[in-house]
């Protein structure tokens, strides 16, 4: 089904790993083509309404939730919504005429680009994580494309039509380069996401405080998040190494260019900047029922370019070990280095973007 009218619509949302991606996109397909006009859908609950609209897109509202959940009172609720959000995605469906609608994971994602490919629009979705979630595996038989950022994932989407095209992250990341050293410490940094994480800052924290010959030239900067900020950021008043703690970090590509190594959790998004960057993680997964942190970090892992700390196992002397590792055999990291960059595909955005224009 096509409309003479240029719109494209992306759906998804949720968490920023979601939606910058989507937003990459969305700029990548306004350059090659600036009358296209690009809309986003989204749900209520999502980080979504408040980034969108201040990227200057419009964003429309749809029922739905998570289904890939332990709680069946959680699970019945979602299923409820299903129904609304399916009606609710055919009426702007018939409202945008869309030339392509292009799901980014997320709630909204589901139900829209289900809705559009079996009205006959045309279709794609984009996957981030070597295993996809339950979502985008039931959706890649209905759609024409499907784009992943790991090989590993091909195997699990039932398509003819699987491109490996990468991640699509923000221009100023993808057109930035290392900042040359200006003194001879060794530069750690520590994110969790955008809300932080706990296990990892209260591990890292433990780690600086106790203080011994891993913090001799060390400096850090460390993104705690609104619920740890104030408390360990007292704490690090006497730390006995340079330690900046941020509530959260607006200016990534700042600290990309500063870092040595990075302890982060493993979303695909954090992955593909590391890369982009070279730049050595140790991830420390985010526990979840799929796991698909941790898939991704066994990729890393497989290849040599980055290390990985399951939370179960994360103490400040693990954390410590893998540091120090890392610190003290500058060639390993030569070789890290070297193989983390060959996770980086370039121009994803646009590859996507001009897939889509086709």
């Amino acid at each position: 089904m096509t409309s003479s009218k240029k719109t494209i619509v992306i759906a998804g949302g949720g968490t920023g790993g979601h939606i910058y991606p989507g937003i990459a996109i969305a700029r990548a397909i306004q350059k090659l083509d600036p009358s296209v006009e690009v809309h986003f859908v989204g749900t209520a609950t999502g980080l979504e309404t408040k980034i969108v609209p201040r990227e200057g897109f419009p964003l429309h509202l749809i029922e739905s939730g998570k289904l890939n959940v332990k709680s069946p009172v959680q699970k019945f609720k979602t299923l409820l919504k299903v129904p609304v959000g399916l009606w609710q995605s055919v009426r702007l469906l018939g409202q945008l005429k869309p030339l392509y609608v292009v799901g980014v994971g997320g709630y909204a994602s589901g139900p829209f680009v289900l809705a559009a490919s079996i009205i006959g629009f045309n279709t794609a979705i984009w996957e981030p994580n070597a295993m996809p979630g339950m979502a985008n595996r039931l959706l890649a038989r209905f759609v024409d494309k499907c784009f992943v950022v790991f090989s590993e994932a091909k195997k699990f989407l039932k398509s003819d039509n699987v491109i490996q095209a990468g991640m699509p992250i923000r221009e100023e990341i993808e057109n930035a380069q290392r900042d040359k050293r200006e003194d001879e410490n060794f530069h750690l940094l520590s994110f969790g996401g955008s809300q932080g994480a706990r296990a990892i800052n209260n591990c890292l924290s433990d780690a600086i405080l106790a203080g011994g010959e891993w913090v001799h030239n060390l400096s850090v900067v460390h993104q705690l998040g609104s619920l740890d900020f104030k408390n360990i950021s007292e704490k690090y008043k006497t730390a006995p190494c340079h330690v900046e703690p941020q509530e959260f970090i607006y200016d990534m590509p700042k600290y990309y260019r500063w870092a040595d190594i990075i302890v982060s959790r493993g979303g695909a998004s954090s992955i593909a900047e590391a890369a982009a960057f070279g730049i050595i993680p140790i991830i420390i997964p985010l526990p979840a029922a799929d796991n698909h942190q941790q898939k991704n970090a066994e990729s890393l892992v497989s290849k040599n370019a980055g290390r990985m700390i399951l939370q179960k196992d994360l103490t400040p002397e693990r954390l410590i070990s893998e540091v120090q590792s890392l610190r003290n055999d500058k060639a390993l990291r030569e070789q890290m280095v070297q193989n983390i960059k060959n996770f980086y595909i370039p121009q994803a955005a646009t590859t996507i973007a001009k897939e889509i224009l086709q």
